[in-house]
């Protein structure tokens, strides 16, 4: 008995349209592998499932591109130019983003400020001086946290162990910053061997 013929309408029942397409896809791609072996036929075959899964095939004599390209000289379309054109916009959006953002560095170092009006010039003031309490609360954030930490190695009767320079320390903070006081005592070991004294320190 024949196999009966089915009717060429959307199948609703989720599973069985799965079960159907994964079926006839496979027949399909069997089929253009044929071609490309019996009939030297470069053949391509792109699909998407109702999931939006990919399934494709291409002959192993040739690549997409070159398929594209010789379906683009034959048919006299451009498969390319929507995709070109959206490339070209987005350069140039980086363009334009890229020279402000030169402009605006330019004008934080003192450049090119010579054309600004005066509400540009009073909003970069603004802006820097937001920067500036940035750097600053940052700037004494690390000083205390040192500070604190050289103040625990002390109570513990620890020998401070100083991992950056200190002048770099004294560089960041401002001339009327609060003078902190340490009396650094080494062990008597360290201090014979190496004559260490007391220090006092100048936050």
């Amino acid at each position: 008995m024949g196999r009966g013929k089915i009717e060429i309408k959307r199948i609703e029942n989720t599973t069985n349209r799965q079960v159907t397409y994964s079926k006839r896809r496979t027949g399909i791609v069997k089929k253009a592998k044929e071609l490309t072996v019996l009939c030297d036929a470069e053949v391509s075959l792109i699909m998407f499932s109702s999931t939006g899964k990919l399934s494709e095939y291409i002959s192993p004599s040739t690549t997409t591109k070159r398929l594209y390209d010789q379906y683009q000289q034959v048919t006299g379309t451009n498969l390319w130019n929507s995709h070109y054109e959206k490339l070209q916009e987005s350069l140039k959006k980086q363009k334009e983003i890229n020279m402000r953002l030169r402009k605006e560095i330019r004008q934080r170092i003192g450049e090119g400020v010579d054309d600004m009006s005066f509400d540009d010039l009073r909003g970069l003031e603004q802006d820097l001086d937001t920067s500036v309490k940035i750097v600053r609360d940052r700037k004494y954030h690390m000083i205390a946290t040192q500070t604190e930490t050289y103040r625990k190695k002390e109570a513990r009767g620890e020998d401070p162990y100083y991992e950056e320079d200190y002048e770099s320390i004294l560089a960041m903070s401002n001339s009327g910053a609060q003078i902190l006081s340490y009396r650094l005592q080494p062990h008597q070991r360290n201090q014979e061997e190496e004559g260490y004294g007391s220090y006092n320190l100048r936050i």
